[in-house]
């Protein structure tokens, strides 16, 4: 059997897209299915490998990342397909065809690619923490650059309509955040988890604000310090390599997360909130903005203390992956340890720690249009890209970004902002009818 007729056994005869093999056999579409664009290159037997090995997506990743098997055309349509069921692994036929094409001592799969991450120790601690950072962000400035654009800023941008610049929805966001955090001359912003500090860097330059902002990741803070000097704020912004647990130099007037409470763990949230709360001064505002999940009525938010204390373990000894991130090959590739919470959970932490929820916006579809914008920026300089950074990396980035454009688009992920205040007596210090947003 070859390996293209391997592949038609697998689906059981439907085939949504043309698949090419290293032993030059080929498969056509034999369903109608938005995939049929697509080619799938089968390029070695370590992909068959790697599958057998870890039937689903994290196998199949694992091959894409290491290019044992590509892609020719965009890679959308392949995420709105089943994928099928890792028994089927199991049916003789395909079973006795493996062993015939790889052989019985070929069965044993290759090592995950060099760049997988595989953190050890206690979920969240700041050693812990600070390894998953900076494997994410610690990749290359001039990466980012390619991928994000000249704002340097990696969040949902906020769109006036499909055929805006990623620039102007991307400085239109931040804006909003400032409007909703009611700065001013003279205030003082805590930007936690800072990235390449674009918010700090614009509320310093537009409305005349004192900001701190932390990262854990070096590169990201000197590119920060550089880019407020080149604004010409660099006597009003400043930018640590510090944990946000370790800021004491409060109070703030306003406290800005966006991107960043995807990295803090349940078991940390009320810390993390608690933090927050603690920095801002009575009648402070505090927003935070965040990816999340949905959650079905028939999943609790909110684990068992025992629940919670053995995932831990299995965890720390590297038993098992986080369970609330979007997946196994996030997991591994892109966010090690990250955790998406619904957004009842953040809402629910923020008020029983003492601050009151003003208000509360999704930006679903925003992030689907700033997600594909990126793509197109990857794959325009995907050459330079791959040179920066190398092909795997590369691989992982338009892999996950694809694949999370996909999962705003059908609501398998959501992000929202959620403004708080830090009640000082009964006055929240919001107007009657704030307008955020009068000009969009």
């Amino acid at each position: 059997m070859d390996v293209a007729t391997l592949v038609t056994t697998f689906l059981g005869g439907r085939v949504p897209l043309r698949v090419e093999a290293y032993d030059g056999s080929v498969a056509e579409p034999t369903v109608p299915s938005p995939a049929n664009a697509v080619t799938l290159r089968i390029r070695s037997p370590d992909a068959l490998r790697r599958i057998l090995a870890r039937p689903g997506e994290l196998g199949l990743a694992r091959a894409y990342v290491a290019g044992d098997i590509d892609v020719e055309g965009d890679l959308d349509p392949l995420f709105y397909l089943h994928a099928p069921e890792p028994r089927r692994f199991a049916r003789p036929a395909v079973v006795r065809a493996l062993v015939e094409l790889v052989g019985r001592d070929g069965l044993i799969p290759p090592p995950p690619p060099a760049i997988e991450a595989r953190p050890r120790g206690l979920m969240h601690s700041r050693s812990r923490d600070r390894r998953a950072v900076t494997h994410h962000y610690d990749v290359s400035n001039r990466f980012y650059e390619m991928v994000l654009g000249p704002s340097m800023t990696y969040s949902c941008a906020l769109w006036r309509s499909p055929e805006d610049t990623l620039e102007r929805a991307q400085t239109r966001k931040v804006d909003l955040v400032a409007r909703k955090l009611g700065l001013g001359a003279g205030d003082r912003l805590l930007d936690v988890g800072c990235g390449w500090g674009t918010m700090a860097i614009h509320a310093a330059a537009t409305y005349g604000v004192r900001a701190v902002g932390v990262t854990l990741s070096e590169p990201q803070a000197r590119d920060a310090t550089e880019r407020a000097r080149r604004a010409g704020v660099a006597d009003l912004v400043e930018f640590r390599v510090q944990d946000y647990r370790d800021v004491t130099d409060g109070p703030f007037d306003a406290v800005s997360s966006i991107g960043m409470s995807e990295h803090v763990g349940r078991r940390a949230l009320g810390r993390y909130t608690q933090r927050a709360f603690d920095l801002l001064r009575p009648g402070g505002r505090f927003l935070n903005h965040a990816i999340g999940r949905p959650v079905s009525f028939e999943e609790d938010p909110r684990p068992s203390r025992l629940d919670e204390t053995v995932r831990q373990v299995q965890v720390a000894l590297g038993l098992r992956g986080p369970s609330r991130t979007a997946s196994a090959f996030i997991d591994r590739y892109v966010f090690p340890d990250g955790e998406l919470h619904e957004v009842g959970t953040l809402v629910s932490m923020f008020q029983a720690h003492g601050f009151e929820v003003r208000h509360l916006e999704s930006l679903r579809e925003h992030y689907e249009l700033t997600l594909r914008q990126w793509v197109a920026n990857l794959e325009t300089h995907w050459d330079a890209a791959v040179d920066e950074v190398g092909p795997e990396r590369a691989r992982v980035w338009r892999l996950y970004m694809a694949g999370s454009a996909v999962g705003f688009e059908r609501r398998h992920l959501e992000v929202h902002q959620v403004l708080c205040v830090r009640p000082d007596g009964g006055r929240s210090g919001v107007a009657l009818r704030p307008a955020y947003d009068p000009d969009f």
